[in-house]
Order: structure tokens, then C-alpha cells, then sequence
């Protein structure tokens, strides 16, 4: 399905690094598997096989690649996909061989951020198939867990769809808040005044987006030159018409669809020629992948 190879850059390393430090903490607290040191002899070795219950996109290998390197097993580790791929259901993906002890205390925290990431990645993936054959490409949003924005937009990536900012520093996104503000301003179109401001505080090549809720809003905004309107929770007949108005006014203006955007939704909505459909449910609502990590243990 997805014939890119991802991989980590800066930014993911850096993020995963912290975010293994604080799962590590909550699960060994600085003494470790206590079950297993109960029960597993300290010289037995075996091999885990990380096989996925359900087909999905996968999201998140590298992350287990540094994990097994904190654990002494990096050389053992042998992924046998890569982040983006498809798996099928009962497929095994990945194995890691060597102390038990080790392979077991790395089980939960190795499951969580696979599970959680790709199943980011498969949601998107719905999402992105559900749009196929029009011009309209899925993003992503700020509705994001705290602390892995980061791995939860790559995810995404995996799954095909595309990045919207990362955050509030590095694009202007002019809301609905900022506009109620501008608008008790006496004489001032809220529209045109948020528009003008942030073209002369943006440093030079910032993407300028700004939300609206009406046709009339669209109007003005579309005679402000922005480069992307956001058309917050309008139904298919209503882009529809938007994307009519673009074209007659400023056909070089995006427009971005978002608000409660559904499977069924998108297909519509990406139906009207509508540029970008943003889908706050890829990162707050992905249910997680099933994936387990099976142990075969030829003994110690």
C-alpha cells in the first residue's frame, strides 16, 4: 500500500528518546521485572515475535530498535517490515532474541508504542483511501496527546496523509476566537484586520490560513489573499459552492474542509474538489492496533 521507507529523523529520535525514559520509569521504577526475576532464570534466552492480530499499517519500529538497544539487544533485533508497510493479520514483523528477563520487561512499553502508532497510521490510511481518485489530500491536526505530537504526525505520514502545522509557532491559523476579539474593534473587519496583521508580523514565507463559518466570510477572506481558508463544519453542498467562489475569486486560495470529519464524510466533502480535508480523529481517536509479542523459549 505505501512504498515510502520512514524513518526517524532529529526531531523523532529526540521525542521518542524522552518518551522511553518515561515509560521505562513507570514500568520498572529503577527496579526492574520483579516477576520475571521470581521466575526466570537469569541465563534463559528465547526469542519474541511480534506478530500483528489485525491487518493494519504499521508506525513505530524504530522506536523498538532503540528500545532493544537500552536492553543490550540491538544486534537481535531483526525487523522483517518497515514503518508504512502493510501487515496482514497473524503476521510476524519483527523478532528479538536473547535474555528472556530483558525481552519480557521491554514487552509492555514496545507494545504500547506500536499499538499506538500504527494505529495512527492504519486510521490514516482509512482515511486516505477513502479520498482516492480526487485532488484532496488528508492532514492531520493539533489534536494530538501531550508530549507525542511528534511520533503521533509521523505516524500519519506512515499512513499516508500529511502534516498541518506542528503548533502554534510555525504557521498562522486565524480562528474563530481571534476573529470575536478583532470584531469589537469599532469600524474594523475582523477578516480583513487579522489578515493585514498577520502578514506584517509573520516572518516572511509563513503559510497564512484563516477559519470561516459562512459564505460571507469566505468572501471577504477570499479577497484577502490568503493562502488557505478553513471552511469550519460546512456540509458537503455548502464546499461545494465555496470551491465555486474560489474559483471565480481567487483560484489560487486553498480550501481546507474540517469540522467532524467522518470515513463517509471525507468522501464526500474530497467529491467536491475541495483542496485539504483536516481530520482531528487520525490522532485523538485512532484505536490502537492489536499487535502482541509471542515467546518462544528453547529453554536456558
Amino acid at each position: 500500500m505505501n512504498d515510502l521507507r520512514f524513518g526517524f529523523g532529529p526531531s523523532e529520535s529526540a521525542a521518542a528518546r524522552v518518551l522511553l525514559d518515561l515509560a521505562l520509569r513507570e514500568d520498572l521504577d529503577g527496579l526492574g521485572d520483579i516477576t520475571s526475576a521470581a521466575t526466570i532464570p537469569i541465563q534463559a534466552r528465547g526469542t519474541g515475535r511480534l506478530v500483528a492480530r489485525a491487518p493494519g499499517i504499521l508506525a513505530g519500529l524504530p522506536v523498538i530498535a532503540m528500545l532493544t538497544e537500552g536492553f543490550e539487544l540491538g544486534p537481535l533485533w531483526q525487523p522483517l517490515r518497515s514503518d508504512g508497510d502493510p501487515v496482514a493479520a497473524g503476521e510476524v514483523f519483527a523478532t528479538v532474541s536473547g535474555s528472556v528477563r530483558s525481552i519480557l520487561a521491554l514487552e509492555r512499553t514496545a507494545l504500547n508504542f506500536l499499538q499506538r502508532l500504527s494505529g495512527v497510521a492504519s486510521l490514516t490510511a482509512r482515511f486516505v483511501e477513502a479520498v482516492r481518485g480526487t485532488s484532496a489530500v488528508v492532514l492531520d491536526t493539533r489534536k494530538t496527546t501531550p508530549g507525542w505530537r511528534v511520533l503521533e504526525k509521523y505516524a500519519v505520514r506512515c499512513g499516508g496523509g500529511r502534516n498541518h502545522r506542528m503548533g502554534l509557532y510555525d504557521a498562522v491559523l486565524i480562528k474563530d476566537n481571534h476573529l470575536a476579539w478583532l470584531e469589537h474593534r469599532a469600524g474594523t473587519d475582523p477578516i480583513t484586520a487579522a489578515v493585514a496583521a498577520a502578514r506584517a508580523h509573520a516572518p516572511p514565507g509563513t503559510v497564512l490560513e484563516i477559519e470561516v463559518e459562512t459564505l460571507e466570510q469566505l468572501e471577504r477572506a477570499l479577497r484577502c489573499g490568503p493562502d488557505i481558508i478553513l471552511l469550519d463544519n460546512l456540509g458537503a453542498e455548502m464546499v461545494a459552492e465555496a470551491v465555486r467562489m474560489r474559483d471565480a475569486i481567487a483560484p489560487g486560495v486553498e480550501l481546507e474542509a474540517s469540522g467532524g470529519v467522518t470515513l463517509a464524510r471525507a468522501a464526500e466533502l474530497a467529491r467536491t474538489g475541495v483542496d485539504r480535508i483536516s481530520v482531528g480523529a487520525l490522532t485523538h481517536s485512532a484505536p490502537a492496533l492489536d499487535i502482541a509479542l509471542d515467546l518462544d523459549s528453547p529453554g536456558s
